[in-house]
């Protein structure tokens, strides 16, 4: 009743009172009474049955705390049986008459295994929400009730959550040079089955499971899986196939089984493997059980690969240095259908990957990447990038602002040499007189061959800078 309905109605009533006799108006005044006191009375009722529930919810908040009072036994669901399946489980149920929400739940018993390697049969779900629950789930149960108090994560082998897991690299195929050829082959392989997966199943074609990177150390192989995951918005697993290698049988094939389905989890996941080659080579008659572990982590490995379908957004990618000693069963068809090998660069991809990385630093305009590439030869992408790295240390050891081309040279002849302790500089004629040699034996005799244009010059590994102005 709002207020101008209860207006108008005290209104009305005041009217009829004036109107009523001394007789009339002490009936009224009974009536009054008797029903004030009914209304007592049914306050009393309800303040009493407020009173009991508040003590039903303390005795049951008790019950919840001391139910989730650690520790707690951690099991695995084992089995979910229908109650009318079991025989004799209507007198089983009885001991626990309703679920976390209150409500009558004996229609299934829940079958747990303890770390304890002891097994319990539970009428019930517990606190944990009915119809969630599946078979191999992680659960808590409390000790003194034996009753399911929460549903934990999934369990990884702690070597596994260690391992490098980045849901968004951040690499792009702009910070790779001189491998274009291998970027596409590597999209096709790995990117475009995941971004465009309508196209291969119009074609009903089965996209490769793994792709096998080869090739000489420092050529990019990581790099290049880092910006694979990234174009395709996956994320990226990295393992070390030392890693995989453990002290206990059983181990490492464990690991691999749990990186496998922490991958299917994570899908789509980019599941790179490097190093490929200290699990998965060629299998020999041995005696010492370190190497029967190794081919039992590998052979663990097949089987995963042979246990995920095309479509489920996981793609394998491995890498080594040695691709002449893996097991054939490995590099065949179905398995890492398609091999890429990265080469050592050559002087186009050298300018590329020094320019890359020297793009983010204060270079001085005269640096000739040319030169310097002709100076790196037999050099990988990781020294190149040294070679930037290196420059810009010895422009911040001298105090200057700019990362001159004289830096870049004297970067190369900081790094460990080939060729016997000498290392092969193309220098102009102008730039010659900026060089001090020790003698003229350093110079080549075949200089003429270039036409007065550019000398040869052979430089001896030496740790101090030399007549570089």
């Amino acid at each position: 009743m709002d207020q101008k309905s209860l207006s108008e109605y005290l209104k009305s009533k005041e009217k009829e009172v004036l109107n009523m006799n001394k007789a009339e108006l002490l009936k009224e005044l009974k009536k009054t009474e008797a029903q004030k006191s009914l209304l007592k009375k049914e306050l009393h009722a309800l303040e009493k049955e407020i009173h009991d529930h508040q003590q039903a919810t303390k005795r049951i908040q008790s019950e919840l705390q001391k139910y989730k009072r650690l520790p707690y036994i951690v099991c695995t669901i084992s089995e979910i049986l229908k109650v009318k399946d079991v025989v004799g489980a209507k007198n089983i149920t009885n001991t626990y008459q309703v679920d976390a929400a209150g409500n009558e739940n004996n229609d299934e018993l829940i079958v747990v295994k303890a770390m304890s390697r002891l097994t319990y049969m539970l009428p019930n779900s517990g606190l944990i929400k009915p119809g969630i629950l599946k078979v191999g789930d992680l659960v808590a149960m409390s000790r003194d009730g034996l009753k399911l108090v929460e549903l934990l994560p999934s369990e990884y082998d702690p070597r596994v959550k260690v391992m490098e897991l980045i849901n968004q690299p951040n690499q792009q195929f702009c910070d790779i040079g001189g491998l274009d050829d291998q970027i596409q082959e590597m999209i096709e392989a790995v990117v475009y089955p995941i971004t465009h997966k309508e196209y291969f199943e119009a074609f009903r074609v089965d996209p490769p499971k793994g792709v096998l990177m080869y090739g000489p150390p420092g050529t990019g192989k990581t790099l290049l899986a880092r910006a694979l995951a990234s174009n395709g918005k996956c994320t990226f697993l990295k393992l070390s196939g030392t890693a995989l290698l453990q002290r206990y049988v059983g181990e490492g094939a464990k690991m691999v089984r749990e990186a496998f389905r922490l991958a299917k989890e994570k899908a789509p996941t980019v599941l790179f493997i490097d190093e490929i080659d200290a699990i998965g080579s060629k299998r020999h008659n041995s005696d010492y059980g370190s190497d029967h572990e190794v081919h039992r982590t590998m052979l663990e490995l097949l089987t995963q690969m042979d246990g995920f379908k095309v479509n489920e957004n996981i793609r394998v990618i491995a890498a080594t240095n040695r691709p002449d000693v893996l097991d054939p069963a490995l590099t065949r068809s179905g398995r890492f259908d398609r091999k890429v090998e990265l080469p050592l660069p050559n002087e186009k991809a050298r300018i590329q990957i020094m320019q890359i990385y020297a793009q983010k630093m204060n270079v001085s305009r005269n640096v000739n990447f040319e030169e310097l590439a002709r100076c790196t030869d037999d050099f990988n992408g990781a020294q190149c990038k040294a070679v930037v790295t290196e420059a810009g240390m010895i422009a911040l050891r001298e105090n200057k602002v700019q990362i001159t081309h004289e830096h870049f040279l004297a970067a190369i002849l900081e790094l460990p040499k080939t060729n016997d302790g000498f290392q092969l500089f193309y220098v102009s004629l102008d730039d010659l007189t900026k060089l001090k040699c020790s003698s003229s034996d350093d110079f080549d005799e075949n200089a003429s061959d270039y036409q007065n244009q550019e000398l040869l010059l052979h430089l001896p590994q030496i740790n101090h800078l030399f007549g570089i102005t």
